[in-house]
């Protein structure tokens, strides 16, 4: 290729001047310039460098039909889940591994994630279930004391996809306004994105049973109590008890927390029968959180059922909705679910407000309980119920996590009420 450039002076000032003679005719000067790239037998270039920048690789395709173009780390592939928005500022490991989000992509409304990197001590459970991680802006490095390794290795270590440069801002004002929507991600170039609208619209998460791949298959001891580095509230009663955890995908520090609150623990499978139960002799039984739709786990709620009256039980999360139904209430799907570390709730009894971590797309309908159930706890966002009680039956519960890690821990007390429930129980029998 040639370019031939031409450059033309000419001075009118000088001309203005007396003393300076005028120039005959204008200067000129001309060169060119000649440039050359190898080229195949095809006649595309080679030999070019690769740009020093990722470029956009991956899509999410929402069923609603839009269209969200992104840069892709952690796994490569293509997925579906039903896409929600987490609002914590911090925490991104602890949700990463907190079961309760199987089968769903997990949009962080902080912008600046994975500066922490990752690292084995805030890990919620044994694997990473949900489907995978949007974010806004990926840390290009890490910088913490306890960091093992990146963000983006740790995700692809575990086969899940994650993407960056979206607006999550957007996607978020989406999601508030028509609710949950099912999305596939996918950073294959050999599917249309005709083919991945298709995959979203013939996806539901509602009345699939999540909780049997995320529970333990056999019962096993918790002895593992809290760092005392990070301990603050529990003090032991001095006398143990013994509490049978139901996993229907429990975290570990509900675990630690009961632990480290004098409680000797054994973990059970979601499917464990109430009279194996009962053969074990508890003196509590403690109903955890976890995955999707409790009216899709009926065989659950009959094992509340069993159990109700017969032992002090106390219910998180999706124990707290399990509860609701075995009392004969009714769950209803919310529009976008709670999903962060700083939602505001009421201590009912207690006249105060505490700041809570929640993570679930269903709720328990007050109106529909039995007289003689107390709601405990209010959503101060949208006065959804966010707690139950039952003192006839022993029975206390709370739609969020007392546990959270790493916080807030505003509600953590709830553990020294569940001891001081079996307490009163024991002392009556």
């Amino acid at each position: 290729m040639e370019v031939a450039v031409t450059n033309t002076w000419k001075s009118n000032f000088a001309s203005t001047l007396t003393n300076i003679p005028k120039p005959k005719k204008a200067a000129v000067r001309i060169f060119t310039v000649r440039c050359s790239s190898p080229v195949s037998s095809d006649g595309a270039a080679t030999g070019l460098a690769e740009r020093p920048w990722k470029t956009s690789d991956a899509r999410l395709v929402l069923e609603d039909g839009s269209i969200w173009r992104a840069k892709s780390f952690g796994a490569t592939g293509t997925q579906v889940g039903e896409v929600v928005f987490n609002t914590s500022l911090t925490g991104y490991q602890e949700i990463l591994t907190d079961p309760s989000y199987a089968g769903q992509f997990v949009l962080m409304t902080n912008p600046h994630i994975g500066n922490t990197g990752v690292n084995f001590d805030d890990e919620e459970s044994r694997q990473c279930f949900l489907a995978g991680l949007v974010i806004r802006s990926l840390s290009i490095s890490t910088s913490n004391w306890r960091c093992t390794k990146t963000l983006g290795d740790y995700l692809a270590e575990r086969n899940i996809m994650g993407i960056y440069d979206v607006d999550t801002r957007a996607i978020t004002r989406r999601l508030r306004q028509d609710g949950s929507l099912i999305g596939v991600l996918s950073t294959e170039d050999s599917k249309t994105d005709e083919e991945l609208l298709q995959m979203s619209k013939s996806w539901d998460i509602v009345g699939v049973d999540l909780i049997s791949d995320v529970s333990c298959t056999s019962p096993y001891e918790w002895v593992d109590q809290t760092n005392p580095e990070w301990d603050f509230n529990s003090e032991g009663s001095g006398e143990v008890y013994h509490v049978v955890a139901y996993d229907f995908g429990i975290k570990h520090n509900i675990l630690r927390r009961l632990a480290s609150y004098g409680c000797k623990i054994t973990v059970v499978p979601s499917k464990w029968p109430a009279l194996e139960t009962l053969k074990l002799k508890p003196d509590g039984v403690l109903f955890s959180n976890g995955p999707g739709d409790p009216s899709a786990v009926p065989y659950a709620v009959q094992t509340v059922k069993e159990l109700l009256g017969k032992v002090p039980v106390f219910g998180i999360c999706m124990g707290h909705q399990l509860l609701g139904q075995a009392l004969g209430g009714k769950t209803f799907k919310m529009k976008f679910g709670h999903h962060g570390g700083n939602h505001p709730v009421r201590n009912v009894r207690q006249n105060r407000v505490e700041i809570s971590a929640q993570n679930h797309n269903y709720a328990v309908d007050p109106a529909s309980l039995p007289e003689g159930v107390e709601v405990t706890y209010i959503n101060l966002n949208d006065g959804s119920c966010a707690g139950l009680a039952y003192p006839a039956l022993n029975i206390m519960s709370l739609q969020y996590h007392p546990e959270a890690s790493p916080g807030p821990h505003d509600s953590d007390m709830v553990f020294g009420e569940f001891v001081d429930l079996m307490k009163q129980a024991k002392q009556k029998a």
